[in-house]
């Protein structure tokens, strides 16, 4: 199909610069930081935890703080590796070909999401590699892993999709990624009104990004949390083919 062409040509074009290979040194290294981080902690607590009761283990003590900060690792950075996807094109003055061939929009939009989605999935599996390397000396919760891994796959691809439509829109990379970066932030912090206010709302709790993941990451998979997810993708992919398909038609 030709929007896996695109997805290919996408994720390509990412390791052509240094940017995409700067980024990825630099996250394993903070990761390696805030894994490491995590698991001196454990073996502090380690002695505290063998007189508790149910105490929480390896896998509680490791996997969701660090999951957890690279949520908000990704989320700083997500937007630099969208900005220039629509924006990019149209700047570089190749967006005018790009439109002209024989795609169309949804193919363009869904091949340029899945390159980039790519390379952030390569972050997480590289990010998992390191709770994995503890079943060397160790015991792992898998389940708990496994929720955790699937909460920041559905977490970088909303970031992914919102980051694309901002490149559709923005008239320069610079505004598409500081309005992503804004967008997103938003969605982290909108929960955080029912601590100071001490009042639930429903609809920022269910508009909410950062509780969804973090409901995906405690390993209770809820078919609410999976489904916000799925609908927050296509919402805002369906918002950039309408995007792309209105330029298209302009002369």
């Amino acid at each position: 199909m030709k929007l896996f062409v695109i997805a290919s040509r996408e994720f390509k074009t990412l390791f052509l610069s240094p940017v995409a290979w700067t980024i990825l040194a630099i996250m394993q290294l903070l990761f390696a930081y805030l894994f490491l981080t995590q698991l001196e902690t454990f073996i502090r607590l380690q002695p505290k935890l063998a007189v508790i009761e149910n105490s929480p283990g390896l896998s509680d003590i490791v996997v969701p703080p660090l999951f957890g900060n690279a949520g908000i690792i990704l989320l700083l950075v997500t937007p630099l590796l969208t900005m220039s996807l629509i924006c990019g094109e149209r700047r570089n003055k190749t967006l005018s070909l790009l439109l002209s061939a024989p795609v169309s929009s949804m193919d363009i939009i869904v091949g340029k999401y899945l390159g980039v989605l790519g390379l952030l999935l390569l972050i997480v599996s590289l990010l998992t590699a390191m709770p994995l390397s503890l079943l060397a000396g160790g015991e792992l919760d898998m389940g708990k892993l496994l929720a955790n891994i699937l909460a920041l796959s559905l977490l970088v691809s909303a970031f992914a999709a919102v980051g694309l439509y901002l490149s559709t829109i923005a008239s320069h990379p610079v505004l598409a990624a500081m309005g992503s970066f804004g967008l997103l932030l938003l969605l982290w912090i909108l929960d955080w009104t029912t601590g100071i206010t001490d009042q639930r709302s429903p609809l920022f709790e269910y508009l909410s990004i950062l509780r969804h993941f973090q409901n995906l990451q405690s390993g209770l998979l809820n078919s609410v949390d999976i489904v916000y997810f799925l609908l927050f993708i296509s919402g805002f992919l369906l918002l950039s083919i309408r995007s792309l398909d209105q330029g298209r038609r302009q002369p």
